[in-house]
């Protein structure tokens, strides 16, 4: 049913021989987000994401797309989900024009049109063999392959490691469009965290097979702050910020930059105050963030 939730995991594991993978997950994603799905090599990402797609079947708990268990899906569901992975793998023997026209044999929603746009604005070459191709331009056939009959899921597992910079663009450019339309969702798996950044609004972070963190982007971005005290006239700068929230600091004889958890606008307007300190602002990048939350859950540190 097209109001079904796209992705539900239940008390989700997942277990290859003694290695945890995935450990007790449990997480909704609803139409109409982009969702970017961060955390280091081993963390349980792909293993996530293959759950979704019905390649992999749970040890334990519930994987549920669209409203049906995930390895069972049908073929009307399968036609409204994409997906790319790392490594793609596609006919090598076949030209890129031929192997197109034979995926579009499968799909009754392919979109011709929105195929030539993308082959045009992604220099895909037609007449070449896919054993010819490099990385790149396999994974931006793999990408084309994916969004041509317009899925209504759309899961990306690391889709622009192979791409250069002005590919990753366009490519971001597209999954904006395509998000435009009908509430369609994106689950991006990416360790190039500054282009997710760009487009996500919900982030997931994973940690040895478990959730660390999930929330609205603007959330996480509005959590820390590095604010940059530098004295005044003749004043110093304080040994010690007086809040409780200070994550790292760094010092030298005419300023010091404070990483701050949870500071709100009228606490750092009252310490300007107090200290007589001019006090600069800076949202952190979703790459810091994510290093220091990594960081506190390597210390034990509490979220």
């Amino acid at each position: 049913m097209k109001d079904q939730i796209p992705v539900s995991f239940r008390s989700l594991s997942k277990k290859f021989g003694k290695v945890t993978a995935l450990d007790n997950v449990s997480i909704e994603i609803e139409a109409g987000q982009i969702v970017g799905l961060i955390g280091d090599n081993g963390s349980g990402k792909s293993t996530m994401l293959r759950h979704i797609v019905g390649v992999y079947l749970p040890t334990s708990g519930i994987s549920e797309t669209f409203g049906v268990p995930s390895h069972k899906m049908d073929g009307e569901i399968l036609e409204r989900i994409g997906y790319v992975n790392q490594e793609s793998s596609l006919i090598s023997w076949m030209k890129v024009r031929d192997l197109i026209e034979y995926v579009s044999l499968f799909y009754k929603n392919w979109n011709s049109e929105l195929v030539n746009e993308y082959v045009r604005d992604f220099e895909i070459q037609p007449e070449k063999r896919i054993s010819a191709l490099s990385p790149g331009e396999v994974q931006r056939v793999s990408i084309l392959l994916a969004i041509a009959y317009e899925p209504e899921l759309l899961v990306l597992d690391e889709p622009a490691a192979s791409l250069d910079p002005i590919a990753r663009s366009k490519f971001l450019d597209t999954i904006m469009n395509i998000i435009q339309r009908d509430n369609r969702t994106v689950i991006i798996s990416s360790h190039i965290l500054t282009d997710i950044e760009k487009i996500v609004d919900r982030i997931v972070i994973l940690k040895k097979g478990r959730i660390l963190e999930n929330c609205p982007f603007d959330d996480l971005r509005d959590r820390y702050v590095e604010l940059t005290f530098t004295a005044i006239g003749n004043g110093t700068i304080p040994e010690k910020i007086p809040l409780k929230t200070v994550r790292e600091i760094k010092r030298d004889k005419n300023c010091l930059i404070a990483i701050v958890e949870g500071a709100e606008a009228g606490m750092i307007e009252d310490l300007s105050g107090k200290l007589s300190c001019e006090i600069k602002e800076r949202h952190l990048t979703l790459d810091e963030i994510y290093c220091i939350m990594a960081g506190k859950e390597k210390e034990g540190g509490k979220r």
